[in-house]
């Protein structure tokens, strides 16, 4: 085989990786990027990108329903799937060919295929043209994928996954959603708002159990309003074929029935085929390669960024590790830190949260203030009827320094970037309420919770003084 010399060689084109290339071809490296499927990886193939495009058609559903509220009077509404399916398809395409047009304004030199170590500067590539990568410096970016269970595989015809679920071109009458973590309510709202029965099966004691008890309460009411069916505590043992749909075995239950299954579990992590035992390169219980804050790998030269990591299953947090490790790869020292990681779910209302939740920062042992502000009690959300909600933003008490915060509601995806701001600059509740906000706007939010935080609220009556 072709043997081809780069400075820097990363394997997988992911939001991590392509990132990594991107800066590292920019501070004047040669680059090779290895990818085996499409460019942009699970994210913008069957991921992030895909999803949004769905969910957005749910949204726009979702203001049609209350339109009568504003005033509007609607005739009959009609969703025809096959063609938002289509839409979805044509805006991955797009932002697909634009980072192919970004990669090659930066010189970076794409091979399409399998990568596999020979050595720890040796790389084989096996797909549209077969040769040998070297390197120096090597970034491992090779992401996750949904994760199978042995007891009721995806056959991805009635018993899909998240990325099965993806290609269908019309929609069930009813569907079964095993698993109540944020892929799974993210499912649930498209589905249920575009007219399908959801039940949602979940083996915790609540859904979205990591995103603290606030928001998986306001969910689950949220839920029961919008008619999605939340069973927690059930244990699914298996998936039968039945008639023209799935029956769902519960143990100690009564089955559920439903048109189709969609499994969303959780995912697993692609370090499997990659040959890491020719490098040397340690991997963790569940196949996670193990890195330090400067994404290193126990080799020297060698990294690893994104799923992979199995740190936080986040194409934003991929994105950051590939500017971390490159960035040590130029020798510019830097480290990763994840105290201010915002994770958002696009449900309905939307939740994002960043820092720690209540409970954890108990559990740390933070005697803690807690601001809570409801959209109810604000402006510019009464003026637009997206009252449903929250802001909350969780203290020290002994610093005023912020350690969380939760939003749900409208906009929260767009709210929550002040709080990782706040948060990652180690800034306390004062900052927050000294800096003018404009009104109206749900942004107001903030300070406002941040003044309850402070227990000199404005517009919330105040705590009782004994």
């Amino acid at each position: 085989m072709e043997k081809k010399k780069f400075d820097v060689v990363i394997i997988g084109a992911g939001p991590g990786g392509y990132v990594a290339a991107i800066k590292a071809a920019q501070n004047g490296k040669s680059v090779a990027l290895v990818e085996k499927s499409f460019l942009g990886g699970t994210c913008l193939n069957v991921g992030c990108i895909p999803t949004k495009a769905l969910l957005a058609n749910a949204s726009v559903m979702h203001k049609i329903k209350m339109a009568g509220e504003y005033g509007i009077e609607t005739g009959p509404v009609s969703v025809n799937y096959l063609k938002m399916k289509t839409r979805k398809d044509a805006v991955v395409e797009s932002v697909r060919n634009s980072l192919g047009g970004l990669l090659k304004a930066n010189k970076i030199t794409v091979f399409s295929g399998k990568a596999e170590f020979q050595s720890p500067t040796e790389i084989k590539v096996v797909g549209e043209e077969n040769c040998i990568l070297l390197a120096e410096n090597v970034v491992i970016a090779t992401g996750s994928q949904p994760l199978d269970i042995p007891a009721f595989p995806c056959d991805h015809t009635r018993i899909l996954n998240s990325t099965s679920v993806l290609e269908l071109t019309q929609l069930p009458k009813t569907m079964a959603i095993i698993g109540g973590g944020y892929i799974g309510c993210e499912f649930a709202t498209l589905f249920a708002e575009l007219g399908v029965e959801v039940t949602i099966l979940e083996a915790l004691p609540s859904i979205l159990a990591l995103q603290g008890k606030t928001v998986a309460d306001v969910m689950t009411k949220a839920y029961q309003k919008q008619g999605v069916n939340v069973q927690t505590d059930v244990f699914v043992e298996g998936i039968d074929h039945e008639g023209d749909g799935v029956s769902i075995k519960l143990k100690d239950k009564e089955p559920v029935k439903a048109d189709l299954a969609l499994v969303a579990v959780g995912r697993k992590i692609n370090s499997q085929g990659l040959s890491l035992e020719k490098a040397g390169v340690q991997v963790g219980p569940k196949g996670e390669i193990l890195v330090n804050e400067k994404m290193e790998t126990n080799v020297t030269g060698i990294y690893a960024i994104g799923d992979v990591t199995g740190k936080f299953l986040l194409a934003h947090v991929a994105s950051h590790q590939g500017l971390i490790a490159v960035s040590n790869i130029l020798g510019e020292e830097m480290h990763m830190h994840y105290n201010a990681v915002p994770a958002v779910i696009f449900t309905t209302p939307e939740i994002a949260t960043v820092g720690m939740t209540e409970e954890e920062a108990k559990e740390k042992g933070y005697n803690i203030k807690v601001g809570k502000f409801p959209f109810s009690a604000l402006g510019k959300s009464v003026a637009t009827l997206d009252t449903e909600g929250f802001a909350e933003v969780i203290t020290d008490r002994a610093t005023g320094q912020i350690l969380g915060a939760q939003v749900v509601g409208h906009e929260a995806s767009t709210l929550i970037a002040e709080m990782t701001l706040a948060i990652n600059n180690e800034l306390t509740a004062d900052c927050v309420f000294d800096t003018i906000h404009a009104h109206p706007t749900v942004a107001e939010a903030w300070m406002e919770a941040a003044l309850l935080a402070n227990e000199t609220p404005i517009h919330w009556p105040p705590t009782r003084k004994k």
